[in-house]
């Protein structure tokens, strides 16, 4: 993952309620690859996190209403 997907990835973190905390892999080059670690032991969790991401978006909406029709 590089500096332009950093947004997409966040945005969706939040939204699913996923932890993590997005870093540049190389602090000296932020336009370079970007990782996902853990804020307890910064245990690089990035594969994970893409994956619930990607899970998450493939769910079907959980609230509604149905409508019989009679």
């Amino acid at each position: 993952m590089d500096a332009r997907d950093v947004s997409a990835l966040h945005d969706s973190m939040r939204r699913y309620g996923l932890p993590g905390v997005l870093t540049p892999a190389d602090p000296r080059n932020p336009a370079g690859d970007w990782r996902v670690v853990d804020p307890a032991d910064q245990r690089d969790i990035t594969e994970a996190t893409l994956d619930a991401v990607a899970a998450a978006g493939r769910q079907q909406p959980t609230r509604g209403f149905v409508i019989a029709r009679g």
